[in-house]
């Protein structure tokens, strides 16, 4: 197996861990991932959350569920966990994130209205990788 060369969002290599209990899967990613190409990983099940879970977006600075349980500190966590995986893998070269996301969004996240509408931001481990992983992110819808 070859050292992995891109991080990528679990669901979207198969892994059913979304908030729904499904999975995005994308035929490219989950095909690097057979090859040992990938470090997938899910920031929200790292952070304690279950699966399935209450949808969760980004509302002034927290993030909230629909029923308005606050879930900030376990998306913290996860995403700290899964910034301490992506940095013992010293051959990234590339980010696939799962687009939207209040954990995993890239220059878009839903706007916490809990509507489908979109607002320019990035998700709680978008954020961290950016600043603390300075490699390309895609964001993959």
């Amino acid at each position: 197996m070859s050292s992995p060369k891109f991080l990528v969002s679990a669901c979207l290599v198969g892994q059913k861990c979304r908030y729904d209990g499904k999975d995005q899967a994308r035929d490219f990613l989950v095909k690097a991932h057979q090859a040992g190409d990938v470090l997938a990983v899910c920031p929200e099940e790292l952070g304690g959350l279950p699966t399935p879970r209450p949808p969760a977006e980004i509302f002034q600075g927290r993030v909230l569920t629909h029923q308005n349980v606050d879930v900030t500190e376990q998306y913290r966590l996860g995403a700290e966990k899964a910034l301490q995986i992506a940095l013992q893998a010293p051959s990234l070269e590339k980010i696939y994130l799962k687009s939207n996301s209040p954990m995993c969004g890239c220059g878009k996240i839903y706007d916490g209205s809990f509507s489908g509408k979109l607002t320019s931001g990035d998700g709680i481990f978008a954020r961290e990788l950016k600043s603390k992983l300075k490699l390309p992110i895609e964001p993959v819808d």
